[in-house]
């Protein structure tokens, strides 16, 4: 058996936000008109760039919450 140039768990963690790193991909997969069963459908390279992409979307929408989060945090400390 072949194995796929990209492998979903090269992208999510094994900590505590990976079921929502998980829900993030799906949200773009989805954006995109996929969904996690197409995946093994498309051609490698097309299926190596989508999940690159994914990738990048959950980083940043992880990058954002985790900003929103501080800046929280900084607004309710009392000085």
């Amino acid at each position: 058996m072949n194995k796929r140039p990209f492998e979903i768990e090269e992208c999510i963690s094994k900590g505590p936000l990976s079921e929502l790193e998980r829900l993030y991909m799906g949200e773009y997969l989805r954006s995109r008109g996929y969904h996690w069963e197409d995946l093994h459908k498309l051609p490698a390279e097309e299926e190596k760039m989508l999940m690159t992409e994914a990738c990048n979307y959950t980083s940043l929408k992880l990058a954002e919450l985790d900003a929103r989060a501080q800046f929280m945090q900084e607004i309710h400390t009392p000085f």
